[in-house]
Order: structure tokens, then sequence, then C-alpha cells
């Protein structure tokens, strides 16, 4: 019995499997991101990077038709069609959605091309599916492009968790591939 639930129950775990299960090449960034390097944070706004190609961008469009996303804070009768052209054109989409909050970010400020942001993206385990993590000096590229106050105590966060890596001796993992 969930008395005390939360509004538009968000469920990133859910929503990341779905876009995985779909085929759909994106990388974690944001508030998500830093939590998932360790970073402690009450968020629970999924933000992702997807790549541009309209192969991409279609997959995207119907794994979004299949919960349901809708514009946030824009009147019921506005029709949404994520489509190829329509995904195409945009910088920044803030959805909801049956899996709760997800805001896809096209081009994210502070950070490097698509290209650069997976190739140093880490690969991550959220318990169901390996999903890209967006790397601790990118994300903290984009917070500092953000500027907002939240935003600097994460940069803080995150940059003491990459000191603490960097200063920690690296397991040797058989998969570990070199940087």
């Amino acid at each position: 019995g969930g008395c005390c639930r939360m509004p538009a129950e968000s469920r990133p775990r859910a929503l990341l499997e779905h876009l995985s299960g779909h085929g759909v090449d994106y990388v974690v960034i944001g508030g998500i991101a830093a939590v998932l390097h360790g970073s402690e944070r009450n968020t629970f706004d999924l933000d992702v990077c997807p790549a541009q190609d309209p192969v991409n961008l279609g997959a995207l469009g119907k794994a979004l038709l299949a919960i349901d996303a809708r514009l946030r804070g824009i009147e019921a009768d506005v029709p949404f069609v994520p489509d190829e052209r329509t995904l195409e054109g945009v910088e920044i989409l803030t959805l909801d959605t049956s899996l709760g909050p997800l805001d896809l970010i096209m081009r994210p400020p502070g950070a490097p091309s698509y290209e650069s942001l997976c190739r140093r993206a880490q690969r991550m385990d959220t318990g169901g599916v390996a999903v890209l993590v967006a790397s601790i000096d990118d994300l903290i590229g984009m917070k500092v492009a953000s500027g907002r106050q939240k935003d600097r105590e994460d940069v803080e966060r995150l940059e003491a968790i990459g000191l603490l890596r960097r200063r920690l001796p690296r397991r040797a993992t058989p998969t570990a591939d070199s940087d």
C-alpha cells in the first residue's frame, strides 16, 4: 500500500531498461549519472543524451510512444508526436511518461560531441541493464556550464569522487579497457 507515493512515480531503472530494450543509443547525464558515480543526491529525474542519427531517433520515438510520453507542463490537448522529424528539431524535451519523468537533452551545454561523450562514458550495471554513464569530467563540464547553485554543489561532490578514484589503486578486472 503506497500511502506516500511521489507524483508520477519515478522509475529511472525501468526507464533505462525500456530505452535499452528498444535499442536506443544514449548516455545517462545529470543527477542520476552523478548518483551512479557515488554522489549523494536525491534526484528522481532521469536525464539522457540520445545519439542524433535518424535510426536512433526513430527507435527513441517508438520507445516514447510505448510509455505514453507527453510534454511536461503543456495542456493535455496539445498533440506530441515523437517522430524522427520532431526529435531532430529539438534541443531539450522534458517529458512525463508512464515510468516517470524523462528529460532528453540532445546537445547538453558544456558536453563534448556525442561521440566523445560515449567514448569517455563508463558502462555501469544499474541492476538489470548496463548503461553508458557520462564520465565524471564530462558531468562536471555540464554542471559548470549550467551555473545553477545545486549544480555547483554537485561539482564539488563529483570533484571529490574523481580525486578519490585517481588516488585509489585500480582494481584489475579482466575486461577493463585502458583509457
